[in-house]
């Protein structure tokens, strides 16, 4: 149990840092710390578990059963925190700032273009958005990152006069 809830909060903390330029509260992090950290706890009372129940001492096993309701609680708690956060995160105005920071070379723009791709999406609502960013309007040739274009469309140039290739 200990190495899975490890994998979860690790999972969560390595995800957190794709995302990091949409998420604006550094706090979301807090559940996968704390399932790290009691995962950590875990291990170590299982093993005291293991050698009461080797020994035959019914105190160790009570204390053991004590420990675990500890920990239980914590899960919970993190549980609590965790689906509070999620709404602490306002991802609208965030990727829009992200989008508007997208000149097709930093690593924001290379983010854009992963997610995009793989989300097969384009824009934070639709390929208008691209309309209102300053790379739009710098570029000056009326199309959207060739990461909007969809998979199949051969000859996509990311044009707003093709808006079915997007």
């Amino acid at each position: 149990a200990a190495a899975g809830l490890s994998y979860v909060g690790a999972y969560v903390i390595n995800t957190y840092k794709s995302y990091d330029n949409f998420l604006q509260d550094k706090y979301a992090l807090l559940p996968a710390v704390i399932i790290i950290c009691v995962a950590v706890v875990m291990f170590i009372i299982g093993l005291i578990g293991c050698c009461a129940t080797f020994r035959e001492s019914r105190i160790g096993l009570g204390l053991f059963l004590a420990i675990i309701l500890v920990i239980f609680i914590a899960e919970v708690s993190a549980f609590v925190l965790g689906f509070v956060y999620r709404e602490k995160v306002k991802t609208e105005g965030t990727m829009r700032s992200v989008f508007e920071k997208y000149d097709g070379k930093n690593p924001e723009s290379k983010f854009v273009d992963y997610l995009q791709e793989q989300l097969h999406c384009c824009g934070v609502k639709n390929y208008s958005d691209w309309t209102t960013t300053q790379w739009f309007n710098s570029t000056g040739n009326n199309s959207v990152p060739q990461s909007c274009c969809q998979q199949e469309a051969k000859n996509c140039t990311g044009h707003l006069d093709q808006p079915q290739e997007l």
